[in-house]
Order: C-alpha cells, then sequence, then structure tokens
C-alpha cells in the first residue's frame, strides 16, 4: 500500500517512520528545497512524545541537542530587578519528562531516522488530489496513491484542496507570535530572559550548541491584524510598534530586524474541524487541530498524532475507512486538552490587566522560594497543560505489540 505524506517537519518524519515500520511504501513531499537547518524555534516535547521518540531510537540524539537552559529571569516592566528561577523546577513539575529543543534540530533529527526507507520529494508540493487517489504536482509527474495526509501545517495545502479555504476551521485567539534569530551579544548561557507587560511578552534566549540567540514576541490584540501573510516589511513594524521602548534589552532585539536571517511571524490561531478525513485523505497535526502556535504544545501533540495514526493504518490492515475513525476517537481528548490548555496559557503568558501581570510574577517568586516539591504541586495546580500531558495515556502501536492490544504508560 502506497501512501503520500505532504510535510516534512514534525509529523510528516514521525508518521513516515511508523508507516514503514507496520509494511507500509511512504513517500513524503515538502515543499522547501532541502530539510531546514536554521535551528527555528525551541519546541518542547513533553512525555509522551519523549517516549515515543524513545521507541525510535533518536532520544539520544534529541537529548544531545536540547538548548540546555537551566534559569528564567523574569523582567516586570517598569521593576528594576527580575524574579529568577530555576527553569529545571518548572520543566520537573511540568511533565515527568520532557526536552526543550529547536524545531528545525528535532526536524532534521526525525528526517534522518527516515531517509533510508522513506522516498522524499523536495521542492515540491500538491496541486490536485482526485478522489480515486491519483496526485498531482508542481514539478513531478502525476502518481496514484492509496492514501494521503497533510502533516503540512497550520495553512495547510492539502487540507485547502480537499476541505475548503483556511478561515472556515481557523479560530483566532487573540494573540500574535513573531520569532527571529539575532547574534547571542546578551552572552546567554543557558538562560531564558523573559520581560512582561499588560498584552505583551517578550523572550530572548540561545542554545548551547547554537552561536546565536532567538528573540520571541507575544501580543495581545482584539482583532485580527491586517497584514499580508507574505508581507514581512508590515509584520516586523508591527513588532516595531508594539514593543518599541518596552525595555533596552527589547529594543535591542528589533534593531536586529532588519539584519535577522530568519523571521517567523503568525496569528495564534486554533484549528478546529468536525473530522480530519475524508475519502482517501485525512490531517496530521496543526494540519488538523493545532492548538495554537507556542502556547499549546503543538508539537508534542503532532507527535502524538503521527504515532496513532500510523498505528491505527496497521490495526485496520490499512483499510482507511476503519483507521481513519479509528484514529479521530483516539485523538479527539487529547486534542480538545490541548485546546483548552492553549488558551489558559495564552492567557497566563500575555497577561491582559496589570493584576495578570502582578499574578504572573508572584507565582513565579513562589515557585523560585519554594522547595521543589511544594513548587511542583502548585504549579500541578495552575497548570492545565501540565495536567494534561502527565494524564495522557496511548495504545502501544509498536509493531512488536501489535498483537497484544495493551496499553503503554504513556501518562
Amino acid at each position: 500500500m502506497r501512501i503520500l505524506v505532504s510535510g516534512a517537519s514534525i509529523a510528516g518524519p514521525v508518521l513516515a517512520y511508523w508507516l514503514t515500520r507496520h509494511g507500509f511504501s511512504v513517500t513524503v513531499v515538502e515543499r522547501t528545497p532541502a530539510p531546514r537547518k536554521t535551528g527555528g524555534h525551541a519546541v518542547d516535547l513533553f512525555r509522551p512524545a519523549v517516549e515515543i521518540s524513545e521507541q525510535m531510537g533518536v532520544l539520544a540524539r534529541v537529548e544531545e541537542c536540547a538548548t540546555g537552559t537551566k534559569r528564567m529571569a523574569l523582567h516586570r516592566e517598569g521593576a528594576r530587578r527580575p524574579v529568577e528561577v530555576e527553569l529545571s523546577k518548572i520543566f520537573g513539575a511540568t511533565s515527568d519528562r520532557h526536552v526543550e529543543i529547536m524545531r528545525d534540530d528535532l526536524s532534521e533529527i526525525y528526517y534522518d531516522a527516515t531517509s533510508d526507507d522513506v522516498e522524499y520529494l523536495f521542492g515540491d508540493s500538491i496541486t490536485e488530489i482526485s478522489p480515486d487517489g491519483e496526485v498531482r504536482f508542481e514539478n513531478a509527474a502525476a502518481r496514484r496513491f492509496d492514501l494521503i495526509v497533510g502533516a503540512d501545517g497550520l495553512h495547510s495545502n492539502v487540507r485547502r484542496l480537499v476541505f475548503g479555504d483556511e478561515s472556515r476551521f481557523s479560530a483566532f485567539i487573540g494573540a500574535y507570535l513573531g520569532v527571529l534569530t539575532l547574534p547571542n551579544t546578551f552572552d546567554l548561557d543557558g538562560e531564558l530572559r523573559i520581560h512582561v507587560g499588560v498584552g505583551r511578552t517578550t523572550g530572548i534566549y540561545g542554545a548551547r550548541h547554537l552561536g546565536d540567540a532567538r528573540a520571541l514576541f507575544l501580543f495581545r490584540s482584539e482583532r485580527e491584524l491586517d497584514y499580508g501573510h507574505r508581507d514581512v516589511p508590515r509584520q516586523k513594524e508591527l513588532l516595531r510598534k508594539t514593543f518599541g521602548g518596552f525595555h533596552a534589552d527589547v529594543d535591542r532585539c528589533l534593531d536586529e530586524l532588519d539584519r535577522t536571517p530568519a523571521f517567523y511571524f503568525d496569528s495564534i490561531t486554533q484549528l478546529r474541524m468536525d473530522t480530519w478525513s475524508r475519502g482517501r485523505v485525512t490531517l496530521v497535526g496543526d494540519a488538523g487541530y493545532s492548538p495554537g502556535p507556542a502556547v499549546g504544545g503543538s508539537t508534542s501533540l503532532a507527535v502524538v498524532g503521527a504515532y496513532v495514526l500510523a498505528g491505527e493504518l496497521a490495526r485496520a490492515g490499512g483499510d482507511h475507512e476503519r483507521a481513519f475513525p479509528g484514529y479521530e476517537r483516539a485523538m479527539a481528548e487529547h486534542v480538545r486538552g490541548s485546546q483548552a490548555a492553549a488558551l489558559s496559557a495564552a492567557q497566563t503568558l500575555v497577561p491582559t490587566s496589570r493584576l495578570g501581570v502582578s499574578g504572573l510574577v508572584q507565582g513565579t517568586r513562589l515557585i523560585s522560594a519554594l522547595p521543589a516539591g511544594p513548587s511542583r504541586a502548585f504549579i500541578r495546580l495552575v497548570s492545565k497543560t501540565a495536567r494534561l500531558y502527565n494524564s495522557m495515556t496511548i495504545e502501544d502501536y509498536r509493531p512488536s505489540a501489535a498483537t497484544s492490544g495493551g496499553r503503554v504508560g504513556l501518562r
């Protein structure tokens, strides 16, 4: 059985890995000309995704590429001194197993785990999908596949071709995200430096194996802003207008906007669909159920979704009419939980009032002051994300356990 996967970032290669282990023939098409190796921005792998990576045999490399960020300094707008906290307290309380890694490093690791067994078509994209599985590409000759999976992110091309315009399914949750790469002139050695004010938050951090740094901008907006998806000058101007004069550190980051080698800007948007499948086509990860970039654990959710989809297809012997509903049932609760956690996280990370800013600062101060046990209990009490990922349980779909019907302790 031949399966086409669109997208070679996170969900695509993970899905390809497990599909090939279950005996399927997989082709991955990716619009970029080669695997991305710019580092990207930092993402979190929580316990379920860490354990799936371990099953794939790549966990050691994932841990080698971890950012190594150990401390956080939280600066409240107008305050003279930051609140400092060891991040091990937060991460240790948030999940039993956790790794922070640059997104493109993770993508490269998953790609390398599949490159010998999977056909990759770089520099190409899908232009048409017929009900019988015939697929037309921008460059390659048309081919027929038994199944097609969109793993191509929030602005999924596959979703647009099969389900319609993105506006039918996207839900703006009131915030925007910007990320840029800049020289590590801040000498960030294992430190995350956060500046928080009403309606706006920045984070500046590095990674132990990179020579540069990243600046992340989050800001509130009651309405969707008027800008083009590819209008980078307009996006940069929005950041300057929103964050100019916020803090000297932030102004230094803004000075790098016109020199940055890598820039990302987008709304924080959730994808809400009644179904992720139609005919021979289904969606995985952000393409079908994005909880919102930077706030909802979307990377871990994508890894889990890819693993579950491959497992359900194997369990159904490739019969998508059985596998796709099984996949959607298995993921439904996880998706609802992630989207709810994202809404809560966005409110916490980008406070809408002075009281919210004060609460974030005081909560951080409490975590830094308490011993590990009480601080862990406090974080579990207030964090929906922590409760979500610590309670997540998924089937064991590994080929060696395919007949056992057991569960693995991904919880």
